[in-house]
């Protein structure tokens, strides 16, 4: 099959063809990502999160038009929250980016986070991939909110920015020490709406980053306040963004980085196909379901479970950990 990527159709139906779960598009997607991937890893890869209600959408919009409008190509990997009960998500990121949804150098893709941490697609690695291809310069990717597991963002990504809000109580305690911990840059978003209470928010961060062990030695990460709604302090953003890329690039923490993620994404497509193939043997399939009724009832511990289940699919011996 053949995807004409330089095209808004041609790229989603690649995206969708790399969403899917179906046996033989699988294979496809496999082989268009080995096809391409000497034209990936140029674009600038900046992961977004926040908690709900920060202004992500409304940063995103402001912040991609600025981008746009200096020459840059933005794409906009948007993931929408997958509804526990019913598997449904809402996905309507295009609704609320509508003039970057309009804009003929953005590209936005709202995709479901299905049951995975890190509030990103199973498949969002591979989207990134396809979008540089594509010729995108900067990759933007949307997470659902913050928590642990949205490290996982940050590890697929050149620049992890977290958005905050002014005056939300007790901040510190509202974000999680991981989450500070792979911070690249944290934004104190809605400036306009309380300038003074957003300059004490940025002021409280400072000094939690500042007791917090770098990261990454060529870094360390600072703190603005700015604003989707009006585009207050967007330009200066940008300018710690490329300046982060500038000293990662010359030190060559950026490449590690990356090389870094390229081998914990393989170890994490490992484990998934274990996890996959190990549900579906005929030996433990029958048993599964089961057995999990046990363990939610409280009639024997998971762990026996597990080592059941485990001698089934490998012999007497195979223990849970």
């Amino acid at each position: 099959m053949t995807f004409e990527l330089s095209t808004r159709a041609g790229l989603g139906r690649a995206i969708t063809l790399i969403e899917s779960r179906r046996a033989d598009h699988q294979l496809e997607a496999r082989a268009l990502l080995a096809e391409i991937m000497p034209r990936t890893g140029l674009a600038q890869r900046i992961g977004i999160t926040g908690v709900p209600g920060v202004g992500k959408s409304t940063f995103i919009e402001s912040f991609g038009t600025m981008l746009t409008g200096l020459g840059l190509r933005v794409a906009v990997l948007a993931v929408d929250p997958t509804s526990r009960r019913s598997g449904g998500s809402i996905l309507g990121d295009k609704t609320r980016m509508a003039k970057l949804a309009a804009d003929d150098n953005a590209f936005i893709r709202p995709s479901p986070a299905g049951d995975t941490l890190g509030g990103v697609s199973r498949k969002t690695r591979e989207t990134v991939l396809v979008c540089e291809a594509a010729g995108y310069d900067i990759i933007l990717v949307e997470t659902v909110g913050v928590g642990q597991s949205e490290t996982v963002v940050a590890d697929m990504v050149d620049f992890f920015l977290v958005l905050m809000l002014p005056n939300a109580g007790d901040e510190l305690q509202g974000i999680k020490k991981g989450v500070l911990e792979v911070a690249d840059l944290i934004a104190v978003n809605k400036a306009d709406i309380d300038e003074n209470g957003a300059k004490r928010a940025a002021r409280a961060y400072e000094i939690a980053l500042h007791i917090m062990e770098q990261t990454d030695p060529d870094w360390s990460p600072p703190v603005h306040t700015v604003s989707g709604y009006s585009g207050t302090g967007l330009p200066e953003l940008w300018q710690a963004i490329e300046l982060h890329r500038r000293k990662t690039e010359a030190s060559g923490s950026r490449l590690r980085r990356r090389a870094g993620q390229q081998v914990r994404w393989l170890d994490a497509l490992i484990q998934d196909g274990l996890a996959d193939r190990f549900a579906s043997r005929p030996e433990v399939a029958p048993r599964l379901a089961s057995l999990r009724c046990d363990v939610a009832e409280g009639r024997i511990p998971a762990s026996l479970a597990a080592d059941e289940l485990l001698g089934l699919a490998f012999g007497p011996g195979s223990q849970a950990r």
